[in-house]
């Protein structure tokens, strides 16, 4: 089996990297980690990883210009499901639209808008950026397996997702109101926050991922 993460010129790849090989090497799920910018390389995943940081327009962008990713993804997840992850802007881009900068067009996997976070609490600073507590809707998924709810892991984002289905928002935390901190349907779930930053939280999380088999 192999994880796939995947270089589009928008992650912070080596942290990623590291977090994944530290979760498959202290759970020894005989996963090898590779980070690529070869579309062909999703055909043998088991599992694939879309990170990405940034604005929302400029990381589809940076998606696709790397020849036929797009592609690749649509085939490796949508039509093979294949588990998915996508992190904070990587997850952003399984929407509808992002609407940050103008209208820009995501993959569509997850019905929803990227809006601009617009906290009821005004002395609250944007991006929205530390450590903040998840509160699970969802507290059965799979992925979610062992971890216990208010738990704090990190973010860094000034958007967030407005899912159109509640059902799709696996968790979500408080910041001067709910934002959506994880989303997920069918082999795909994807989070707001960076679990490669989260420390046991996170490694956990992606144990779970590369553990995950939809």
């Amino acid at each position: 089996m192999s994880v796939v993460i995947i270089d589009y010129g928008s992650g912070n790849l080596r942290s990623c990297a590291k977090a994944f090989e530290r979760a498959e090497a202290d759970a020894s799920i005989g996963v090898e980690v590779r980070v690529t910018d070869n579309p062909k390389a999703l055909r043998d995943a088991s599992h694939v990883v879309l990170p990405g940081v940034g604005a929302f327009g400029d990381c589809r962008r940076g998606l696709d210009a790397v020849g036929g990713m797009v592609e690749a993804l649509q085939e490796a997840v949508a039509v093979r499901g294949r588990p998915f992850l996508g992190i904070c802007v990587g997850m952003q881009l399984m929407a509808e639209r992002g609407l940050e900068h103008g209208k820009h067009t995501g993959l569509g996997w997850v019905p929803g808008d990227v809006t601009a976070l617009e906290p009821l609490d005004e002395t609250l600073k944007i991006p929205h950026m530390g450590w903040n507590t998840l509160r699970f809707t969802a507290p059965d998924h799979p992925v979610l397996k062992g971890l216990d709810a208010g738990r704090d892991v990190y973010f860094v984002h000034s958007y967030a997702f407005l899912a159109a289905d509640p059902m799709h928002v696996l968790a979500s935390t408080d910041y001067g109101g709910a934002v959506t901190a994880m989303i997920g349907r069918d082999n795909m779930v994807g989070t707001q926050f960076h679990p490669e930053k989260s420390q046991a939280a996170g490694l956990a999380l992606i144990t779970n991922f590369l553990k995950w088999k939809p």
